[in-house]
């Protein structure tokens, strides 16, 4: 148990989190004043499933979880399932993005969107916005964050600069995690721009690169690609058994998030087509997806 109760730091991030909790709760309490009954209970709901992100990353950057990642692999890679996969669904799952806008007074608000919306000034950022919200653009650079990061030079880099290794790193992973499921999960107001086959597509995609990756560190190598890992006092456990299991626990806990999910987005594409045989059909000949679904 000492390895569960000690250990647990303060992270400046921290701060910034309960200050979301507590402007997102102010957003709801906004919004509810002016909505249905109905409509405020779903946005509680909601609200859990953020919050729940939120304690996800309190867990991955304050729990001994942190402090063993830079003793042991394997719990680093724990670490970043925490931060790349279960974070970012349940974020977006939560939708907190209306919340948050709803948080400043009207006046504020008001002149905050005709800023980012309609001024000359921010044109460039409608324009970044727009490029990273197309769906080849996240599906890619989600798996080039977890693919490059893992590059052993990138990994050491990382891990020998603090700066890095939290705000290049875990950054990436949550910017890149947010903007890969936001096609593939419903977060009001946001849809995904595409339909169920092409989301299929993309989570079989990731599927297969982070099952490759997992099998590049345990079976098709026979040395410890991390040398941040090979000379730390008081490890037993050897620097490739490590690798091995973290590379396991990579494997393992990618099927657990994309099996499910591609049941999902498998029932959510049958209903749109009517058949099975429409999914398949919709599938060989590449049509165009344009109408986004919502969650059932």
């Amino acid at each position: 148990m000492n390895y569960l109760s000690q250990h647990w730091s303060f992270d400046p991030m921290l701060i910034i989190i309960a200050l979301t909790v507590v402007l997102h709760e102010l957003g709801l309490r906004r919004l509810a004043a002016h909505s249905r009954p109905r409509r405020t209970a779903w946005r509680r709901r909601r609200s859990y499933l953020f919050y729940a992100g939120l304690a996800v990353l309190v867990i991955s950057i304050s729990s001994p979880i942190d402090y063993w990642s830079s003793e042991y692999f394997f719990v680093h890679m724990i670490e970043h399932v925490l931060i790349a996969f279960a974070f970012p669904v349940l974020v977006v799952a939560g939708a907190p993005w209306v919340p948050m806008y709803f948080c400043l007074p009207v006046e504020p608000r008001r002149s905050l969107g005709r800023f980012v919306y309609l001024d000359r000034r921010t044109a460039w950022l409608r324009a970044a916005g727009r490029f990273l919200r197309r769906p080849t653009v996240a599906l890619v650079l989600f798996n080039a964050a977890m693919v490059g990061w893992h590059i052993p030079a990138a990994f050491t880099f990382a891990e020998q600069n603090q700066w890095a290794h939290i705000w290049l790193m875990h950054a990436s992973f949550i910017v890149t995690g947010l903007l890969f499921w936001l096609q593939i999960i419903p977060s009001h107001p946001l849809k995904p721009a595409r339909g169920p086959v092409w989301q299929a597509g993309a989570i079989l995609f990731t599927n297969v690169t982070m099952t490759v990756l997992a099998i590049s560190m345990s079976f098709l190598t026979a040395v410890s690609w991390y040398p941040t890992y090979a000379h730390l006092a008081g490890v037993t456990l050897s620097p490739f058994a490590d690798q091995q299991i973290g590379a396991a626990i990579l494997w393992v806990c990618g099927d657990f998030w994309a099996y499910p999910a591609l049941v999902i987005v498998i029932r959510r594409a049958i209903e749109s087509e009517g058949s099975f045989g429409g999914v398949i059909d919709r599938a060989l000949h590449g049509r165009a997806e344009r109408d986004p679904l919502y969650l059932k």
